[in-house]
């Protein structure tokens, strides 16, 4: 029987989180070297435990990691986003609609579309379609209403989240960023906007957190799928 553990010292590897969830461990890599991201990635592809992601992850950082691993490991900018290992082949109940307000939401958009095409989903990019320009989103109704999951992402005033829960019948997975002027507190305002949403079945993650996002849309996009 596999350990449920690989202990690198400073580091201990959760091998048991593909049983529990279906998916490895995801590091996180704000605030780790290059060679402890290597370690903790190789120890999950000596395991098996494949695709791997390792997030906030910058340029520098990613290169030095990319010079041990190899081709298999692929660096995704936008999001500061790295992966080990190919994305799974879609087998979810149905698309996952990525919806940013604007351009400046897109490293935390890309962060939730790249780990929901990572572990199987279909991802529909909706991006620049804010309530400063209403039309934009309206254009966009049939693939929000096409989706089995909508992630929602904005900062600023944070509006787009309850917009959104007002034209689907989906879940739908508001996270708020930090892009604002003064007053908009780092992503405080629109975090708060989000979670007073007038509209039903909007959920919140933390600010910036796309990861989170489509993480947890992932997870409902195969609730009740056999495993």
């Amino acid at each position: 029987m596999q350990a449920d553990t690989d202990n690198l010292d400073f580091a201990r590897v959760d091998l048991a989180r593909m049983r529990r969830q279906g998916v490895p461990e995801v590091v996180y890599g704000a605030g780790k070297t290059a060679e402890q991201i290597v370690a903790i990635l190789g120890s999950l592809r000596k395991h098996g435990q494949l695709p791997a992601l390792a997030t906030r992850v910058d340029e520098e950082k990613a290169k030095a990691v990319a010079a041990v691993l190899g081709d298999d490991f692929t660096y995704f900018p936008v999001p500061r986003l790295g992966r080990l290992g190919a994305a799974r082949a879609p087998d979810g109940l149905g698309p996952i609609a990525v919806a940013a307000a604007g351009t400046s939401d897109l490293p935390v958009a890309e962060e939730a579309a790249v780990t929901a095409e990572t572990l199987g989903n279909e991802v529909t990019r909706l991006y620049d379609v804010g309530v400063a320009g209403l039309h934009r989103l309206l254009a966009c109704t049939d693939e929000l209403k096409s989706a089995r999951v909508v992630v929602a992402v904005a900062g600023m005033e944070g509006a787009l989240a309850s917009v959104v829960g007002g034209l689907v019948s989906c879940p739908v997975i508001a996270v708020p960023t930090s892009v604002g002027y003064g007053a908009s507190f780092g992503g405080i305002s629109a975090l708060l906007s989000m979670l007073n949403s007038c509209a039903a079945g909007v959920s919140v993650v933390n600010i910036d957190n796309g990861f989170g996002a489509g993480f947890l849309a992932h997870r409902i996009n195969h609730m009740g799928l056999d495993r």
